[in-house]
């Protein structure tokens, strides 16, 4: 079983996290680094995907000012959605070609480990056919919603079988934020939390562990928890030692980029 890193960078700008994404990315492709997943929570901020129409935004930039919430454009797949406290965010970077080259196979396993993740809490959480995340229509003492409602979304991308982007799975989230857009492009159906439908409080840091644990199972990859400023003292090294490389050195050729199949699979 190969072990993948657990990060927990806490709360952080999206832009800040995206960043770092990119880097560890960097480091994925040149085998400088092991599997990777970063947990943390953003400060209010909408994503626009690639398959982002900006219609679906209900909110003028004024408005999201006044408000505090940030507006970014990114290369996920999918539409729109919303970040912010009490939403646990999950950017698994892996090699894909050692675990399993299959993205759709890659999306549903990570609606798996969320969907587990939230039996563990007495909630039932499942699929819906023709869109990605994970939905429930109903919990323990409460009454059968109109529509399944949306609990946790995912949005992914993929270069060279290195993931990035991932999921969103909406703890305790203030979900009035979602009115501010068309969750997912879905004009029908609204968002939940665990903490609404359980109707009582729940802390990210109680979902973090079991939903890593869960994540580690279904991909087959061994959670080894690392602390922030360890794992990026290791990122730095081979960033430094591609710095110090001979100035005259011939780059390598660039492979072939794998064809973006994420964008059709995710839908926020």
């Amino acid at each position: 079983m190969n072990s993948c890193a657990l990060i927990n960078l806490g709360l952080i700008d999206w832009a800040e996290a995206y960043g770092l994404q990119e880097r560890v990315v960097a480091a994925r492709k040149a085998g400088a680094i092991g599997d990777v997943l970063l947990l943390c929570e953003h400060p209010p901020t909408i994503t626009l995907g690639r398959n982002g129409k900006q219609q679906h935004l209900l909110a003028s930039e004024a408005v999201l000012r006044q408000k505090g919430v940030a507006l970014h454009h990114t290369n996920r797949g999918g539409d729109i959605t919303y970040h912010g406290p009490g939403q646990l965010v999950g950017y698994p970077i892996l090699n894909l070609a050692a675990i399993r080259r299959d993205i759709g196979w890659y999306m549903r396993m990570l609606e798996e480990a969320m969907i587990r993740a939230s039996a563990d809490f007495g909630v039932t959480a499942v699929r819906e056919a023709g869109k990605t995340g994970i939905w429930v229509a109903s919990a323990p003492g409460a009454k059968t919603c109109a529509a399944p409602e949306k609990l946790a979304a995912l949005g992914v991308h993929l270069s060279r079988w290195v993931t990035s982007h991932g999921f969103a799975y909406n703890v305790s989230t203030d979900l009035r934020y979602f009115d501010l857009m068309v969750p997912c492009g879905i004009a029908d159906r609204k968002a939940t939390s665990l903490e609404k439908l359980l109707d009582r409080t729940i802390a990210v840091s109680e979902v973090a562990a079991p939903l890593a644990k869960h994540l580690g199972a279904v991909l087959n990859l061994e959670m080894q928890a690392l602390p922030r400023v360890q794992f990026l003292e290791a990122l730095r090294q081979p960033e430094q030692n591609a710095h110090t490389s001979a100035p005259n050195e011939t780059p390598a050729a660039e492979p072939a980029p794998q064809p973006d199949l994420e964008h059709a699979r995710s839908d926020a």
